[in-house]
C-alpha cells in the first residue's frame, strides 16, 4: 500500500520559499506533495492536518518561530515521528544546540546548496518508506 508522502516548507521570505520549492520540485515528479506555508502558526496548523514526512522550517519567522514549531511537533505524540529540519541564517553553535534540544533532526544553514537539500530530502523520504 503506497501512502502519499508529504514535505512541508515554511519560510516567511517568498524568494527563499520559492528557492526551496524549486530545489525539491523533482520530488513532485516522484509523487511527493509539497505543502507551502509562510509563518509558524500556518505551518503548525498544516502539520497537524497533513502529518508530513519531512518539515523544513525557517527559524526566524513572525507569529511563531521555527524553534517553537519544532518544539510543538516533537512534544506531540501524533507528530513526534515527523522529520524536522531547521533551515536558517542563524548558524551560531548555540542556535544549533537549541534546535537539537528541541528535537530537530537536522540543522542546516542558509545559504544552502539546492542539490544537497534535495539529496537530504530524498534520503529522509526513502528512510520513511522502509
Amino acid at each position: 500500500m503506497s501512502i502519499g508522502r508529504k514535505v512541508l516548507i515554511c519560510d516567511d521570505e517568498p524568494h527563499i520559499r520559492r528557492l526551496i520549492e524549486q530545489s525539491l520540485e523533482d520530488l513532485e515528479d516522484e509523487g511527493v506533495e509539497l505543502i507551502i506555508t509562510s509563518n509558524g502558526e500556518e505551518a503548525l496548523s498544516a502539520i497537524r492536518k497533513e502529518t508530513p514526512d519531512l518539515i523544513i522550517l525557517d527559524v526566524m519567522m513572525p507569529k511563531m518561530n521555527g524553534f517553537d514549531v519544532c518544539e510543538n511537533v516533537k512534544s506531540d505524540d501524533a507528530l513526534r515521528s515527523c522529520y524536522v529540519m531547521l533551515l536558517t541564517a542563524k548558524g551560531q553553535e548555540q542556535d544549533r544546540h537549541h534546535g537539537q534540544e528541541l528535537g530537530a533532526d537536522r540543522y542546516m544553514t542558509k545559504p544552502f546548496d539546492p542539490d544537497e537539500l534535495l539529496s537530504i530530502a530524498r534520503g529522509v523520504l526513502q528512510d520513511r518508506r522502509s
